[in-house]
C-alpha cells in the first residue's frame, strides 16, 4: 500500500526544524559574513552553535555517533525544512559536501579514521572537503582521473590539480581522489586517501568567484604538490575509489533536491504573498490570470518534486543502490525547480533581480545546483543507457 503520511516523531521535528531556521537563521542572510564566496568560517561557526544550542546539529547522523538516525524519507521531509533557508542546512550541519562526506566516512572510515577525520566534522568542529574534480581531469566522467599518486613501499605521494573544492579553505577533513599508479608493493588503480587540511603539499592558490554563494568559504583551486601520505590514509581499499564514490552520490544527490526543494518553496511563498499585497492595473497581481498560472505551475512542481524525492528515498531505504532512481529525481528536480525559481523572479518583476528578497539569491544557487553532483545531461545519459540496454531472455 502507497502511504504518504508523516510519522508523527517526524512531523514534530520537522516543525522544530523549520521554527528554528525561520526564528534564528533567517535573519543572518543579511549579515556581511554572507560573502561572494559564501558564508564565511566564523559565520558558520556562529550558526552551528545556535543549533547546538537547540539540540538539532547534525540530526542526520548515524545513532552511533548521536544523531538521530533518520530514514532516507524521514531524511526528505527534515532536509526539506532546513533548506527554507540557504544558510539552514550550515547551520543544521547538513549541508554539502560535509553531509556527503559524513555519510561516505561512516560507512567505509576504519575506527581510527572515524575518531580522528569524521567525529569532529559531525560535532561540528572541522569541515570536510571532496577533492575530485580537476580542470580538463575528473569532473562529470571520473575516468579522466589525472592526479596521480605514486607508491615507494613506504608513503605515497600525491600530485595534481584540482578546482571547485568547495569549503577548501579552512578544512580539516580532506577525502582526495587520486590513480595509484602501478607499482611492485600492491595495488593500483582510482583511490580515495584521507588527511589533515594542514598538511605540507596541499596549496590553496585561490578561490574562484562562481555565481552561488551558499556553500562556506566558497569552491577553491587547489595543488597537491608532492603531497606525502601513509598506507594508512588509504580510505577503504586501493584502487576502489569510483565504487566509493557511487555509494556517496546516490544519497548525496537527493540530500541535494531535498534542501534545494526547501529554498524553492520558500521562494514560492514570497512570491504568493506579494502577488496577494501588490496591485497593478486595478487589482492585486495574483488576480492576473498570468502571473495566477505561474504560481498554480509552480505549485504543482513543488509536489511533484517532493512526491519523486520520496519516491527514490523509499527505494533506498528497502535496500535499493538508487544510481538510476537518483539520476531520474536529480535531473528532474532541477530542471522543475530552476523554472519555479525563473517564475518567482517574474512575479516579484525589478524586486526579484535584487537582494531585497532572498529570491535572487535562491536563483542564483538554484541555477548552480542543475550542475552539482552532475549536469542534467549526464543523468539523462545514464538513465538513457539503463533504458537501452538489451533485457535478459526470459525463461
Amino acid at each position: 500500500m502507497i502511504d504518504f503520511s508523516i510519522p508523527a516523531e517526524v512531523a514534530a521535528l520537522r516543525d522544530e526544524i523549520r521554527a528554528f531556521v525561520v526564528e534564528e537563521i533567517v535573519p543572518y542572510e543579511t549579515d556581511p559574513r554572507l560573502t561572494q564566496h559564501g558564508p564565511n568560517d566564523d559565520l558558520r561557526a556562529e550558526l552551528v552553535e545556535r543549533a547546538r544550542n537547540r539540540g538539532l546539529l547534525t540530526f542526520q547522523a548515524d545513532r552511533r555517533f548521536g544523531g538521530r538516525g533518520p530514514s532516507h524519507v524521514d531524511q526528505a521531509v527534515l532536509f526539506e525544512a532546513a533548506g527554507w533557508s540557504t544558510l539552514g542546512p550550515v547551520a543544521l550541519n547538513c549541508a554539502a559536501p560535509d553531509e556527503g562526506n559524513m555519510f561516505l566516512l561512516s560507512k567505509i572510515a576504519n575506527e581510527a579514521q572515524a575518531e580522528s577525520f569524521l567525529v569532529p566534522v559531525i560535532d561540528g568542529h572541522q569541515r570536510s572537503v571532496f577533492a575530485m574534480t580537476e580542470p580538463g581531469g575528473a569532473g562529470s566522467d571520473p575516468g579522466q582521473l589525472a592526479t596521480q599518486a605514486v607508491f615507494d613501499g613506504t608513503e605515497y605521494t600525491v600530485n595534481g590539480r584540482k578546482w571547485l573544492i568547495t569549503g577548501a579553505p579552512g578544512a580539516k577533513t580532506w577525502i582526495i581522489m587520486a590513480d595509484v599508479q602501478s607499482n611492485s608493493h600492491g595495488p593500483a588503480g582510482p583511490t580515495l586517501f584521507l588527511c589533515d587540511g594542514g598538511e605540507p603539499g596541499i596549496v590553496i592558490e585561490r578561490v574562484m568567484d562562481t555565481m552561488d554563494r551558499n556553500y562556506v568559504e566558497g569552491h577553491g583551486v587547489v595543488r597537491f604538490d608532492g603531497l606525502r601520505l601513509p598506507p594508512t590514509a588509504v580510505l577503504g581499499e586501493v584502487g576502489q575509489a569510483f565504487r566509493y564514490a557511487q555509494l556517496r552520490l546516490a544519497p548525496a544527490r537527493l540530500t541535494h533536491c531535498m534542501r534545494w526543494l526547501g529554498a524553492a518553496a520558500r521562494a514560492q511563498s514570497i512570491a504568493i504573498e506579494y502577488a496577494r499585497t501588490r496591485t497593478a492595473f486595478g487589482k492585486p497581481l495574483g488576480e492576473h490570470e498570468g502571473v495566477g498560472f505561474m504560481l498554480a505551475d509552480n505549485e504543482i512542481a513543488l509536489q511533484q518534486c517532493r512526491l519523486a524525492i520520496w519516491w527514490a528515498c523509499w527505494q533506498l531505504d528497502q535496500g535499493a543502490k538508487g544510481r538510476h532512481e537518483s539520476s531520474m529525481v536529480k535531473a528532474m528536480v532541477a530542471e522543475e525547480l530552476f523554472r519555479v525559481a525563473d517564475r518567482c523572479v517574474q512575479v516579484l518583476g525589478g524586486i526579484g533581480i535584487s537582494d531585497e528578497t532572498p529570491i535572487g539569491m535562491i536563483f542564483r544557487d538554484i541555477r548552480a545546483f542543475r550542475l552539482y553532483d552532475g549536469p542534467t545531461e549526464v543523468h539523462k545519459y545514464a538513465i538513457s543507457r539503463q533504458v537501452l540496454r538489451v533485457p535478459e531472455p526470459r525463461s
